[in-house]
């Protein structure tokens, strides 16, 4: 469905299913969400996307890599409506396979994401938050463009949860379809 300079984010096939749990059940790669991920819990994430996709024509897509067609992650879209000031909105995430890290990947997969929506004319805005920790997500945000909009604490954690406290990013893509 989108086609960058290494990466093809498609949508997802069964066989997608086994290297989705074993990145979802890498502790390096879940640092920064509550939990490891089980098989089960896996495939009911699978099912919710392909759920999501049906519904709004776009989603998490499935990135593999041009020169080998490996699953090494995915990048895209997800509509939330957890209880903010922000909410509901569209927000776009990645996860990425740990051995795919420090490559770009993520960055040219959202890249590719946001020309996507800006050419179909998907949405007017994005968010994108993360755990105040994640350097590494929050870099993505800003090297995609975002601005930063502030802080603040995920409603879906509890009170002390080390990872209740978000930073929280935003972009304005209707500017962008302008240009297109």
């Amino acid at each position: 469905m989108i086609e960058t300079d290494r990466l093809i984010l498609r949508l997802w096939r069964k066989d997608d299913l086994l290297p989705f749990y074993l990145m979802n059940s890498d502790k390096d790669v879940m640092e920064y969400l509550p939990k490891c991920l089980s098989y089960d819990e896996t495939e009911c994430f699978y099912n919710r996307i392909s759920d999501e996709h049906k519904a709004f024509g776009y989603g998490l897509y499935a990135v593999e890599l041009k020169s080998t067609g490996s699953f090494i992650g995915y990048t895209g879209f997800h509509n939330f409506d957890f209880e903010a000031e922000f909410s509901p909105g569209i927000e776009i995430g990645w996860r990425f396979v740990r051995k795919h890290w420090n490559q770009g990947y993520a960055t040219e997969a959202a890249r590719g994401c946001i020309d996507y929506a800006c050419r179909h004319k998907l949405f007017d805005s994005i968010y994108s938050f993360t755990a105040v920790s994640n350097y590494r997500s929050e870099r993505v945000m800003q090297k995609i463009g975002m601005k930063h909009q502030g802080f603040f604490r995920h409603p879906s954690l509890p009170d002390h949860h080390r990872l209740k406290e978000h930073t929280l990013y935003k972009m304005e893509l209707y500017p962008l379809h302008i240009k297109a």
